[in-house]
Protein backbone atom coordinates (compact mmCIF):
# COMPACT_ATOMS: atom_id res chain seq x y z
CA UNK A 1 0.00 0.00 0.00
CA UNK A 2 1.68 3.46 -1.14
CA UNK A 3 1.35 6.64 0.84
CA UNK A 4 0.20 9.17 -1.36
CA UNK A 5 1.30 12.56 -0.79
CA UNK A 6 -1.58 14.93 -2.52
CA UNK A 7 -2.02 18.13 -0.73
CA UNK A 8 -4.51 20.14 -3.53
CA UNK A 9 -6.79 16.89 -3.93
CA UNK A 10 -7.16 16.69 -0.08
CA UNK A 11 -8.17 19.72 0.74
CA UNK A 12 -10.59 19.33 -2.66
CA UNK A 13 -11.82 15.81 -0.85
CA UNK A 14 -12.37 17.53 2.17
CA UNK A 15 -15.00 19.93 0.99
CA UNK A 16 -16.59 17.06 -1.13
CA UNK A 17 -16.51 14.87 2.10
CA UNK A 18 -18.55 17.24 3.82
CA UNK A 19 -20.95 17.83 1.02
CA UNK A 20 -21.65 15.01 0.89
CA UNK A 21 -22.28 13.58 4.48
CA UNK A 22 -24.07 16.69 4.47
CA UNK A 23 -26.64 15.98 1.55
CA UNK A 24 -26.64 12.15 1.91
CA UNK A 25 -30.23 10.64 1.57
CA UNK A 26 -30.09 6.75 2.40
CA UNK A 27 -32.20 4.85 0.07
CA UNK A 28 -33.76 2.88 2.87
CA UNK A 29 -32.92 2.86 6.18
CA UNK A 30 -30.99 -0.04 7.81
CA UNK A 31 -31.99 -1.42 11.24
CA UNK A 32 -29.41 -0.99 13.64
CA UNK A 33 -28.71 -4.67 14.31
CA UNK A 34 -28.51 -4.86 10.49
CA UNK A 35 -25.15 -3.15 10.42
CA UNK A 36 -21.73 -4.00 9.89
CA UNK A 37 -19.31 -3.16 12.77
CA UNK A 38 -16.19 -1.51 11.78
CA UNK A 39 -13.54 -0.33 14.44
CA UNK A 40 -10.22 1.40 13.73
CA UNK A 41 -7.65 1.31 16.37
CA UNK A 42 -5.38 4.35 15.80
CA UNK A 43 -2.80 6.73 16.40
CA UNK A 44 -2.24 10.48 15.76
CA UNK A 45 0.76 10.48 13.75
CA UNK A 46 1.58 6.58 12.57
CA UNK A 47 1.87 7.51 8.84
CA UNK A 48 -0.11 4.23 7.79
CA UNK A 49 -3.11 5.26 10.30
CA UNK A 50 -2.97 8.72 8.26
CA UNK A 51 -3.07 7.20 5.07
CA UNK A 52 -5.57 4.83 5.75
CA UNK A 53 -7.77 7.36 6.86
CA UNK A 54 -7.02 10.05 4.30
CA UNK A 55 -7.25 7.24 1.06
CA UNK A 56 -9.14 4.31 2.33
CA UNK A 57 -11.67 5.18 4.93
CA UNK A 58 -12.86 8.26 3.77
CA UNK A 59 -14.27 5.98 0.57
CA UNK A 60 -17.31 4.26 2.57
CA UNK A 61 -18.75 8.10 2.93
CA UNK A 62 -18.51 8.47 -0.72
CA UNK A 63 -19.85 5.22 -2.29
CA UNK A 64 -22.72 4.56 0.01
CA UNK A 65 -21.32 2.12 2.73
CA UNK A 66 -21.92 4.16 5.86
CA UNK A 67 -25.16 3.71 5.50
CA UNK A 68 -24.56 -0.53 6.43
CA UNK A 69 -21.49 0.45 8.88
CA UNK A 70 -21.51 1.90 12.38
CA UNK A 71 -18.01 3.01 12.99
CA UNK A 72 -15.93 3.29 15.92
CA UNK A 73 -12.44 5.47 16.00
CA UNK A 74 -10.08 5.02 18.78
CA UNK A 75 -7.51 7.21 18.96
CA UNK A 76 -5.16 5.85 21.52
CA UNK A 77 -3.08 3.51 19.22
CA UNK A 78 0.56 2.21 20.54
CA UNK A 79 0.69 4.55 23.75
CA UNK A 80 1.91 3.49 27.12
CA UNK A 81 0.55 4.14 30.50
CA UNK A 82 3.31 4.48 32.93
CA UNK A 83 3.29 3.71 36.43
CA UNK A 84 3.05 7.40 37.15
CA UNK A 85 -0.10 7.84 35.21
CA UNK A 86 1.73 9.98 32.70
CA UNK A 87 1.05 8.64 28.97
CA UNK A 88 3.73 8.33 26.24
CA UNK A 89 2.94 8.56 22.59
CA UNK A 90 4.68 6.25 20.14
CA UNK A 91 5.95 9.52 17.85
CA UNK A 92 5.89 11.90 20.42
CA UNK A 93 4.27 14.52 21.99
CA UNK A 94 2.91 15.50 19.22
CA UNK A 95 1.14 12.69 18.89
CA UNK A 96 -0.22 12.90 22.39
CA UNK A 97 -1.76 16.18 22.09
CA UNK A 98 -3.92 15.37 18.58
CA UNK A 99 -4.66 12.20 20.05
CA UNK A 100 -6.53 13.73 22.99
CA UNK A 101 -8.04 16.65 19.99
CA UNK A 102 -9.58 13.36 17.98
CA UNK A 103 -10.74 12.01 21.23
CA UNK A 104 -12.17 15.31 22.56
CA UNK A 105 -13.80 15.54 18.76
CA UNK A 106 -15.22 12.10 19.30
CA UNK A 107 -16.81 13.22 22.53
CA UNK A 108 -17.80 16.65 21.44
CA UNK A 109 -19.78 15.22 18.27
CA UNK A 110 -20.47 11.18 19.00
CA UNK A 111 -22.12 11.03 15.52
CA UNK A 112 -19.41 10.18 13.11
CA UNK A 113 -20.61 11.77 10.18
CA UNK A 114 -20.06 15.83 12.89
CA UNK A 115 -16.45 14.03 13.98
CA UNK A 116 -14.88 12.08 10.60
CA UNK A 117 -14.75 15.15 9.06
CA UNK A 118 -12.72 17.25 11.89
CA UNK A 119 -10.58 14.27 12.09
CA UNK A 120 -10.11 13.70 8.36
CA UNK A 121 -8.41 17.43 8.36
CA UNK A 122 -6.66 17.14 11.18
CA UNK A 123 -5.15 14.02 9.66
CA UNK A 124 -4.47 15.75 6.54
CA UNK A 125 -2.71 18.03 8.27
CA UNK A 126 -0.63 15.83 10.43
CA UNK A 127 0.33 14.25 7.04
CA UNK A 128 2.16 17.73 6.40
CA UNK A 129 3.86 17.60 9.14
CA UNK A 130 1.29 20.92 10.05
CA UNK A 131 0.95 19.79 13.78
CA UNK A 132 0.43 23.27 15.53
CA UNK A 133 -2.38 24.14 12.85
CA UNK A 134 -4.99 21.70 14.17
CA UNK A 135 -7.09 24.46 15.32
CA UNK A 136 -7.69 25.78 11.72
CA UNK A 137 -9.88 22.41 11.18
CA UNK A 138 -12.48 24.41 13.35
CA UNK A 139 -12.96 27.18 11.23
CA UNK A 140 -12.38 25.04 7.69
CA UNK A 141 -15.67 23.15 8.75
CA UNK A 142 -18.13 25.79 10.43
CA UNK A 143 -17.38 24.25 13.83
CA UNK A 144 -17.53 25.81 17.65
CA UNK A 145 -14.58 25.31 18.93
CA UNK A 146 -15.69 25.26 22.70
CA UNK A 147 -16.80 21.82 23.17
CA UNK A 148 -13.57 20.24 21.96
CA UNK A 149 -10.86 22.82 23.90
CA UNK A 150 -12.99 22.98 26.91
CA UNK A 151 -12.22 19.02 27.12
CA UNK A 152 -8.66 19.05 26.25
CA UNK A 153 -8.24 22.37 29.05
CA UNK A 154 -10.30 20.65 31.51
CA UNK A 155 -8.28 17.61 31.61
CA UNK A 156 -11.12 15.01 30.54
CA UNK A 157 -9.25 14.38 27.43
CA UNK A 158 -6.92 11.98 30.03
CA UNK A 159 -10.01 10.79 31.19
CA UNK A 160 -10.85 9.82 27.61
CA UNK A 161 -7.28 8.56 26.64
CA UNK A 162 -7.69 6.41 30.33
CA UNK A 163 -10.88 4.82 28.35
CA UNK A 164 -9.50 4.43 24.93
CA UNK A 165 -6.60 2.67 26.32
CA UNK A 166 -8.46 0.03 28.55
CA UNK A 167 -10.30 -0.66 25.21
CA UNK A 168 -7.40 -1.17 23.37
CA UNK A 169 -5.83 -3.27 25.65
CA UNK A 170 -9.08 -5.78 26.43
CA UNK A 171 -8.76 -6.46 22.40
CA UNK A 172 -8.93 -10.53 22.08
CA UNK A 173 -7.11 -11.24 20.09
CA UNK A 174 -4.55 -8.38 21.29
CA UNK A 175 -3.65 -5.80 18.59
CA UNK A 176 -0.11 -6.04 17.80
CA UNK A 177 0.26 -2.89 15.68
CA UNK A 178 -1.89 -0.02 14.10
CA UNK A 179 -4.17 0.53 12.42
CA UNK A 180 -5.93 -2.43 14.17
CA UNK A 181 -9.05 -2.75 11.79
CA UNK A 182 -11.39 -4.95 13.08
CA UNK A 183 -15.05 -5.79 11.44
CA UNK A 184 -17.59 -7.57 13.60
CA UNK A 185 -15.17 -8.66 16.16
CA UNK A 186 -12.77 -9.94 13.46
CA UNK A 187 -9.66 -8.26 13.08
CA UNK A 188 -8.36 -7.80 9.40
CA UNK A 189 -4.84 -8.11 10.11
CA UNK A 190 -2.67 -7.14 7.91
CA UNK A 191 -5.72 -7.09 5.17
CA UNK A 192 -7.12 -3.80 6.38
CA UNK A 193 -6.52 -1.74 3.04
CA UNK A 194 -9.04 -4.60 1.42
CA UNK A 195 -11.73 -3.68 4.54
CA UNK A 196 -14.36 -2.79 1.86
CA UNK A 197 -14.76 -6.51 0.66
CA UNK A 198 -14.36 -7.39 4.59
CA UNK A 199 -18.30 -5.05 4.96
CA UNK A 200 -19.85 -6.59 1.85
CA UNK A 201 -19.17 -10.17 2.99
CA UNK A 202 -20.10 -9.23 6.58
CA UNK A 203 -23.46 -7.72 5.57
CA UNK A 204 -26.29 -9.88 6.16
CA UNK A 205 -29.32 -7.18 5.53
CA UNK A 206 -31.31 -7.12 2.59
CA UNK A 207 -30.63 -3.73 1.39
CA UNK A 208 -27.37 -4.18 -0.72
CA UNK A 209 -25.77 -0.74 -1.36
CA UNK A 210 -24.53 -0.39 -4.91
CA UNK A 211 -21.16 -0.59 -3.71
CA UNK A 212 -21.22 -3.71 -2.76
CA UNK A 213 -23.09 -4.84 -6.05
CA UNK A 214 -20.28 -3.46 -8.03
CA UNK A 215 -17.45 -5.13 -6.39
CA UNK A 216 -16.15 -7.92 -7.57
CA UNK A 217 -16.28 -10.48 -4.80
CA UNK A 218 -13.37 -13.17 -5.63
CA UNK A 219 -14.17 -16.61 -5.56
CA UNK A 220 -11.56 -18.06 -4.10
CA UNK A 221 -9.10 -16.39 -1.45
CA UNK A 222 -7.30 -13.55 -3.08
CA UNK A 223 -3.25 -13.57 -4.08
CA UNK A 224 -2.80 -10.70 -1.20
CA UNK A 225 1.30 -12.08 -2.16
CA UNK A 226 1.97 -8.21 -2.96
CA UNK A 227 1.46 -7.07 0.70
CA UNK A 228 3.79 -5.12 2.67
CA UNK A 229 4.50 -6.36 6.64
CA UNK A 230 5.68 -2.83 7.25
CA UNK A 231 2.75 -0.83 6.41
CA UNK A 232 2.03 -0.53 10.30
CA UNK A 233 3.46 0.65 13.23
CA UNK A 234 4.19 -2.25 15.26
CA UNK A 235 3.21 -1.81 18.99
CA UNK A 236 7.18 -2.05 20.19
CA UNK A 237 9.02 -0.41 16.85
CA UNK A 238 12.92 -1.50 16.38
CA UNK A 239 14.32 1.98 18.23
CA UNK A 240 12.25 1.01 21.06
CA UNK A 241 13.63 -2.49 21.52
CA UNK A 242 17.20 -1.40 20.97
CA UNK A 243 16.87 1.04 23.74
CA UNK A 244 15.27 -1.09 26.05
CA UNK A 245 18.47 -3.55 25.21
CA UNK A 246 20.83 -0.25 26.15
CA UNK A 247 18.71 0.50 29.16
CA UNK A 248 19.83 -3.16 29.90
CA UNK A 249 23.16 -3.18 29.27
CA UNK A 250 23.78 0.19 31.10
CA UNK A 251 21.98 -1.32 34.32
CA UNK A 252 23.56 -4.57 34.08
CA UNK A 253 26.75 -2.53 33.89
CA UNK A 254 25.43 -0.50 36.87
CA UNK A 255 25.20 -3.85 38.85
CA UNK A 256 28.73 -4.96 37.79
CA UNK A 257 30.52 -1.40 39.52
CA UNK A 258 28.03 -1.97 42.66
CA UNK A 259 29.44 -5.29 42.99
CA UNK A 260 32.79 -4.44 42.56
CA UNK A 261 32.94 -1.83 44.90
CA UNK A 262 31.30 -3.77 47.70
CA UNK A 263 34.00 -6.48 47.22
CA UNK A 264 36.68 -3.46 47.60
Amino acid sequence: MEIHHHHHRRSNLLLTLVLIIATTVLPSPVAAGEKVELSLYYEALCPYCENFILNYLYKIFDNGLISIVDIKLSPYGNAKLRSNGTIVCQHGEWECVLNNVEACAIHAWPVVSDHFPFIYCVESLTYEEKYDEWETCFEKLNLDPKPVTDCITSGYSYELALQYADEINALEPPHTYVPWVVVDGQPLYDDYPYFISFICKAYKGPNVPQACLDLSLPTTTPNYSAKRFNNVCYKEDVNEKSKSRLSETISATDASYVSLAESI
